[in-house]
């Protein structure tokens, strides 16, 4: 009787085992490894200089606010300096008000980058760089999504109208990047990211993405590495994109410059590790960016920007080697395509044409009603 009671206790362990863990992973919102850990571990980034790319709006600027109030020296970056300003003065902790500001645009070539890395290394008294966020990031211009190009004759008053009705951030997009691109403002009206064909990407598209994602961000690791290992320590933490895990439908060009900084960074760590380099790459999957609710039009879902950010450092305090920040079904996907890579690519192979049909028609692009031809309205 007791050997029977025995057998039963040890077939409900192995059977609630795999169900406990189905439920922990459907209702996480980051990867097994990360939920772990749970807390930051503020004596990791206090004191410590940590240099922020993309800090003027978005996870860059939550990142920033987190990190100054766990005491950390912050180095800010970003092409708009006035948004930067923005930032600082939003700042609270015992470093705050001695947040640098350090205008950066990764396109502007090795020059460029290497007289930021200098001015970066000699701030706070020359302390150096602890900490290296790399946040900035590029898609595609808009303006070629929705077949805008430059050679187009519009009326000036169509752009100012559109114009009008867009909303503050994407003003301030579509002003920053005519700057980057020493362009005319009006005939480069731009609009809310959409996702597109591979067979529709440009070559000025697909160079503009991997001169920023790719080659600038390898560009600058390269030479802050230098000073890095003069020291002895050095950590890299890279927003790289569940795009840079699993196959992205409508987002190929991009999904391929985070699978390139993703090999890139795990090859630098496994080089550089003995010698005090460390590196933390975080996939987020879809993410709220705008009101920090966590949640966006229609019916999707998203992860805020204020808690990725959270699980970002997070991850970088407990030294993770990689991070995954998502709700589902993306999250699944990437557990499915790593561990069983024939399944996961069935399944995206099975919703990749429906995914881009769905953001043609402003649907929900992260449901899984699109393996079955579903594509739900916002």
């Amino acid at each position: 009787m007791v050997s029977y009671i025995s057998t039963l206790l040890l077939l409900s362990v192995f059977l609630l085992l795999p169900l406990a863990f189905l439920i922990k992973l459907l209702i996480s919102d980051g990867d097994l490894t990360l939920m772990s850990k749970k807390h930051v571990k503020p004596e990791q980034v206090e004191d410590k200089v940590i240099w922020i790319t993309g800090a003027s709006r978005g996870i860059g600027e939550i990142l920033a606010k987190q990190l100054a109030i766990l005491g950390a020296k912050l180095i800010l970056s970003a092409r708009n300096e006035a948004e930067l300003e923005r930032v600082r003065k939003q700042l609270t902790g015992k470093y705050a008000t001695e947040a640098m500001i350090l205008p950066l645009d990764l396109a502007s070539g090795e020059f460029g980058l290497k007289e930021a890395v200098e001015k970066a290394e000699s701030c706070f008294n020359g302390a150096g760089v602890d900490y290296m966020i790399h946040n900035a990031a590029y898609e595609r211009p808009v303006s070629e999504q929705l077949d805008l190009i430059i050679d187009i004759p519009r009326s000036m008053l169509h752009h100012l109208l559109l114009y009008l009705l867009l909303s503050v951030e994407t003003k301030e997009i579509i002003f920053e990047s005519c700057m980057t691109n020493n362009a005319i403002l009006w005939p480069h009206l731009f609009f809310p990211l959409q996702k597109t064909t591979l067979l529709d990407v440009t070559e000025e598209s697909l160079k503009a993405t991997f001169n920023i994602n790719v080659l600038g961000t390898i560009s600058l690791t390269r030479l802050l590495a230098a000073y890095m290992l003069k020291r002895g320590r050095g950590h890299f933490v890279v927003m790289s994109s569940a795009a840079g895990k699993t196959p992205a439908p409508g987002q190929a060009v991009y999904s391929a410059s985070k699978f390139a900084l993703n090999g890139y960074f795990h090859s630098l760590r496994s080089e550089l590790y003995q010698r005090g380099i460390k590196v933390t790459v975080v996939c987020p999957g879809p993410i709220e960016t705008s009101n920090g609710t966590g949640t966006t039009s229609g019916s999707e879902k998203r992860v805020s920007s204020t808690r990725c950010a959270e699980l970002t450092i997070i991850a970088m305090t407990h030294d993770l080697k990689e991070a995954w920040i998502s709700n589902q079904p993306v999250l699944a996907i990437m557990y499915l395509v790593q561990y069983m890579p024939t399944i996961g690519y069935w399944v995206m192979d099975k919703a990749g044409g429906n995914r881009v049909a769905a953001a043609a028609e402003k649907g929900n692009t992260y449901s899984l009603s699109l393996l079955f031809g579903k594509r739900k309205a916002s």
